[in-house]
């Protein structure tokens, strides 16, 4: 019989999910054409991603002028950790694909649609100054410390957001703020090279595990923490950092 080994991190794919919902911001390339910053974003199940742009834009102009052919676009998005950190960067996500005008009677029912899912103050915008616009994605690739991956669009459909995902950064900023006994624990299963005159924060949390940011002094390292075993609910999660920390 072969045993397969439980998995430490989340998969590509719901990298990619979880960084672009945690992302405040994001632009659209176009061939030709200075990116231009989006004001709402949000990937969506199906496999696109809607997004919102100046309507006076010259990306939003030549967008519509394209009609139903669309054209190549990508998309990039940047997560931001969500403490004061040297380097605030986590990662960075480029969604590619084809960028399609939503026609214009449609534009507030797909509005009121993504806010259901991502409720924003700029989705307000949209039908005024903003214009929606909608990539259908063939390919993203996520980038960290630990490298750059990518995937199809057919594995983004099949994944998920880490469940964890809407409640990160305050677990973060709580952890950070209330529990420095925690985060000196974590600290220890760090090689002692790293610890030496460094700063330690938490960089991420999600149900496989615990992500440090290791401010040193000539750099920074991200080092990943895993769980005994993935966690299932807020519970279990709880548990699974305090039995990482020697805590339980």
């Amino acid at each position: 019989m072969t045993h397969v080994a439980p998995a430490v991190a989340p998969h590509t794919a719901e990298r990619v999910h979880s960084a672009s919902a945690h992302a405040e911001s994001a632009v659209l390339a176009l061939p030709g054409l200075d990116p231009v910053p989006t004001s709402v974003h949000l990937l969506r199940q199906c496999g696109d991603i809607v997004i919102a742009v100046p309507g006076d834009s010259t990306a939003a102009g030549l967008v519509v002028g394209c009609g139903a052919t669309g054209s190549p676009a990508v998309i990039e998005l940047t997560d931001h950790a969500p403490l004061p950190l040297r380097e605030p960067v986590r990662a960075l996500v480029w969604l590619r694909g084809w960028v399609h005008a939503v026609p214009a009677n449609s534009q507030r029912a797909l509005a009121t649609a993504v806010a259901e899912d991502h409720p924003h103050p700029a989705l307000l915008d949209v039908g005024h100054t903003a214009i929606l616009l909608r990539l259908v994605v063939d390919s993203a690739v996520v980038a960290d410390t630990s490298g750059a991956d990518s995937v199809s669009r057919e594995q983004l459909r099949a994944a998920r957001p880490d469940p964890f995902c809407a409640l990160e950064g305050a677990w973060l900023q709580h952890l950070e703020a209330d529990h420095a006994d925690v985060i000196d624990r974590l600290a220890r299963l760090l090689p002692p090279d790293l610890r030496r005159g460094a700063l330690i924060h938490p960089l991420a949390i999600d149900r496989y595990g615990v992500t440090l940011r290791v401010e040193g002094v000539d750099a920074d390292h991200d080092i990943r923490l895993p769980f005994l075993s993935p966690a299932d609910d807020i519970e279990s999660l709880s548990r699974a950092v305090h039995t990482l920390a020697g805590t339980h």
